[in-house]
This record gives C-alpha cells, structure tokens and sequence, in this order.
C-alpha cells in the first residue's frame, strides 16, 4: 500500500515538472514575442526546437565523427551529411531568388580559417562536444560542458578581437556554389563524401537508426526555419563572443581597439538587447531545450562529477577556451561553417571540414594523454 502511494505521488510529482517545463517555454516565447516581435519569438522557440532535438535525440557531431574514426561506425556521420543535403536543397535555390533578403554562411579559405578548424576538430574531441554540442552537455548539466562552456564564449570573444590580424596573413576570396550548378555540385560532394564513409564503415554499422533519421529531418527543418525568419543561416560562436564583449563593454573597458568589435556591425549589436541578436537567441533556446529534455527524464539532471584528474580539468579550461578562439578563426563550428557552410553552398565549408577531421585525429588520442579517459 505504502508503495503504492509513493509510486502515484512520484508520478504526480513527475507530471507537474513536465507541465511546468512546458509552460514555461511557451510563456518565454509569447513573452519575447510580444515584447520584441514575432521573428525573436520564432528563433527562441527554433533554438529550443535544436536543443530538443539533439537532446533528446542523443544525436551530436563530435560523437559521431569519433565513432568514425575509432570503430568505423559511420551512421551519425552519414545522418549528418542527409541533413545537410536536405538544408541545401531549400536554401542554395533561395538565397539565388532571394539575394538581398537571405545570407549565406560564407568565408575566405585562407591559413588561419585552416589551421583554425583543424584546433577546432582537436579541441572538439577532448571535451566531446562541438559549439552546439558544447551548449547541449552544459545545458543537460555536464559537468565537462558546464565547465568548457564559458572559456568558449572567452575564447570566441578574443578570436573575434584579432580576428583582422589573422585573416591578414593571406586568403583566397569568398568562393560560392551558387544556384542550380551550385547545389547539383553540393550533392555530388556530399554523395561522394557519404560513399566513402560507406565503404570504409564496418559491416553492420552503416545502416541509420531510426532516431538518426528523425534528427537529421528535425534539424534540417530547423535550419531551414532559421534561414527564412533570421535571414541568415544557424551558427552558434558569434553569440557566444558577443556575451563576453558585451560584459567587458560594461566593464567600461574600450573595445575601439579591435577592428572586428569595433566595426558598425559589432557596435550596433553591443548596444541592442541581447534578445534581438539572432545567433544569441538560437544560442540561448539551445541551452534551454538540452535543459528541458534532460529535467523531462528522471534523474536527467543528476550527473555525477568525474573522478577525473587535475590535468584533465586544465584541459577542459584550455580546450573551451581553443574551441571558442579556433572558431572565430575558421569562420564558424561544426554548425556556422560545417553544417551552415556547406548547406548554403560556401567552398570553405568543404576546406573546414577536411581540417577539423584532421585534427579529431590528434584530439581523440590527446584525451587518454589528458586524464579524460581511461589509457587503451
């Protein structure tokens, strides 16, 4: 009897939180809908739609691209390449039919966008999460996510600080598959790119889950979604930048002495509300759906801190902080210059995303080295 009791109790207990979780992500998007406009309300609740779906999902970037590597198990990637060609099959046509009203992803190839993604793909696989798979751990409540999270932001802030200095070092124009031509080239890379992970994946391995599949349509549905109300498509490091310059601009510290924050751009969005800031608002609503997921489940939030040792956690600071001044450097992460990149038909995603996988190579074997896993 007692245990039955406790059992309904648990369960009314459990229903409440979920109706609470609910609530409260629908009354902050009416509420920033009403108070700033239809388009912010839309990107908070895409931004939550992302976190949801990662997740919730289990589904990421950096997970699978170790799969890959270390047991030649290609289905994540191979989910990642079917979203992307679903992004690039809407918004190569449209950002051709509709060139002042749409942006792209795009940015040079040159030394620093390269070297830069290639610390990123390192960075990425000692801490286990991208730029959104970063906010997803750190949202859920891991410990590593929590910790990297903020020497992200303070990385991607002082990456965009000389950001001009680096690109200075030499770099090809902006080079862009556009239109029809565009998009048919798009798609044959990406086939040829998804034949190689076939060939070279593990018998057995190289069928997508069912969940898989369900992520790769969600995201790329976001991503579409993103690109039609913001006008640009989804990216996550700029935000993350823009928090830190916005509280060392109210530190009363000068910022004119860096050309990236002191540009019009960067000067009209440290004086608007953070809350109108595209990027910030995805970034925000990404936090917050890996967070609502993980309170869904039981005990979701209730991640035990790694018995790790010191070293590691001065990696993990160190590796936040490279992810965050890599990114800024190569123009995006696994999401504004992999995902978002290519997607819209932008060359230096193709050259990011070689780099990166380079260097996840060299991360997945510094992790041991690092105290993050037990040595093989």
């Amino acid at each position: 009897m007692t245990s039955t009791v406790l059992e309904a109790s648990s369960g009314s207990a459990t229903a409440l939180r979920r109706a609470a979780l609910v609530l409260a992500a629908l009354v902050a998007v009416g509420a920033l809908t009403l108070l700033g406009g239809a388009r912010y309300g839309f990107l908070l609740a895409i931004g939550l739609g992302f976190g949801i779906a990662l997740e919730g999902l289990r589904f990421g970037f950096a997970g699978p691209w170790r799969a890959m590597i270390l047991r030649r198990e290609p289905a994540g990637l191979l989910a990642q390449l079917l979203a992307i060609a679903l992004v690039s099959i809407v918004a190569i046509p449209l950002l051709s039919s509709h060139p002042g009203e749409l942006t792209g992803a795009q940015a040079p190839i040159g030394w620093a966008m390269v070297g830069g993604a290639f610390v990123f793909g390192a960075a990425m696989q000692v801490v286990l999460g991208c730029g959104s798979g970063t906010l997803v751990n750190a949202g859920s409540g891991n410990p590593v996510g929590l910790v990297a999270l903020p020497f992200f932001a303070i990385g991607s802030f002082f990456g965009a600080y000389g950001l001009i200095w680096w690109t200075s070092l030499g770099a090809l124009p902006i080079l862009t598959l556009r239109g029809t031509t565009g998009l048919a080239v798009t798609l044959v890379l990406l086939a040829l790119v998804a034949g190689v992970a076939f060939a070279l994946g593990k018998p057995g391995s190289r069928a997508l889950p069912r969940r898989y599949v369900i992520a790769a349509l969600v995201l790329a549905a976001l991503a579409i979604g993103n690109l039609v109300v913001a006008g640009q498509p989804w990216g996550v490091v700029y935000g993350l930048g823009l928090w830190v310059a916005k509280g060392v601009q109210g530190a009363g510290i000068d910022l004119s002495g860096s050309a990236f924050w002191s540009a019009p751009g960067s000067v009209t969005r440290l004086h608007e509300n953070l809350l109108t800031d595209y990027t910030s608002l995805t970034d925000i609503g990404l936090i917050a759906g890996a967070f609502g997921v993980a309170a869904w489940r039981q005990g979701g939030l209730s991640q035990a801190l790694p018995r790790y040792p010191a070293r590691a956690w001065v990696a993990t600071v160190v590796a936040g902080f490279l992810l965050g001044y890599s990114s800024r450097l190569a123009f995006g992460c696994n999401v504004g210059a992999f995902f978002s990149g290519i997607s819209t038909g932008s060359l230096h995603g193709w050259v990011w995303f070689a780099a990166a996988f380079a260097g996840a190579f060299l991360g997945i074997r510094l992790r041991p080295i690092l105290g993050l896993e037990a040595r093989a």
